[in-house]
């Protein structure tokens, strides 16, 4: 469940990269005053979604621990094919929350036998046909019309995107 070092230091790399590039324009452009509000509104942003994280963990955990590996691959595996691909479109599209629930979810289910091309399904159907964002924003902002459309316009994405994600997976021979 916990990703592989050898993933996480070029992540390290590049947002410490990033972070050291924005502060030195900080500095030129208000010295430590500056450098100070940067830093303190970075801790009001973490403080903010610190709960968040924690809640996405811990369900997180939960999930890794309360279902089966099995079943896991069973729905979402290698050999799931177009069935996974739908369950993976279904689980994203229903499952509430933001990134810090879902991705470490997600995580979850790579380490107990889910393969690429469901948890990618499961990304762009989060991302795209989101059933607790089109029931709360789009219908009631949009209207029914307009958010039907793009709805149906975007249901099929999902599953076409696990597709071509698990087979550029394979074929470029990666491997979790």
């Amino acid at each position: 469940m916990i990703p592989p070092p050898q993933s996480m230091w070029r992540s390290w790399l590049i947002i410490g990269s990033l972070v050291i590039c924005c502060a030195a324009v900080a500095w030129r452009a208000g010295g430590p005053a500056r450098i100070g509000q940067a830093l303190t509104s970075g801790a009001a942003l973490f403080v903010g979604v610190l709960p968040n994280l924690v809640l996405g963990f811990a369900l997180a955990g939960f999930l890794h621990v309360l279902l089966p590996a099995d079943l896991i691959s069973r729905l979402m595996g290698q050999g799931s094919g177009v069935r996974g691909l739908l369950v993976g479109t279904a689980a994203g599209m229903l499952t509430p929350g933001g990134p810090f629930t879902h991705f470490p979810i997600l995580a979850s289910f790579l380490s107990k036998g889910a393969a690429v091309g469901p948890v990618c399904a499961y990304i762009a159907a989060w991302a795209l046909i989101g059933l607790n964002r089109f029931l709360v924003w789009e219908l009631p902002i949009l209207g029914p019309q307009i958010a039907a459309v793009r709805f149906l316009a975007s249901a099929g994405v999902p599953p076409l995107v696990g597709w071509f994600a698990g087979w550029l997976f394979r074929a470029f021979r990666f491997s979790l």
